[in-house]
């Protein structure tokens, strides 16, 4: 089985009347050109319902170490320095990478009873 991994992005807005414009930036700008740059297999992004500042970027690949490996890359250096440009220090960002440990789908085999060590 592939091991799945995800790089996040957490972006705080610092000013919510920038969410309309953000939110156009990212869709028609930052989003596909991060996932041209990064070659990852998927991206998608999301708005917290808990608060409206919140904004989540994921970026699928097939391992941890092609997430990591984005961390050192040209590719996210030039799409930082253009972020800050556009943004400077009305978002605040943290990264994280994710590995994917179990993925059930839909009416899928139910987890196997959990043991102590």
């Amino acid at each position: 089985m592939t091991e799945k991994a995800l790089f996040m992005v957490r972006a705080q807005l610092t000013d919510p009347a920038d969410r309309p414009a953000f939110d156009r930036w990212y869709e028609t700008e930052h989003l596909p050109d991060a996932l041209e740059s990064f070659q990852a297999e998927l991206a998608w992004r999301c708005w917290s319902d808990v608060d409206p500042a919140i904004h989540f970027a994921f970026y699928q690949f097939a391992s941890a170490a092609a997430a990591r490996a984005i961390a050192q890359s040209a590719g996210i250096r030039a799409l930082t320095a253009e972020f800050d440009r556009v943004w400077g220090s009305r978002v605040i960002r943290t990264r994280d990478i994710l590995r994917v440990t179990q993925v059930l789908p839909a009416g899928g085999a139910q987890p196997a009873a959990r043991r102590d060590p």
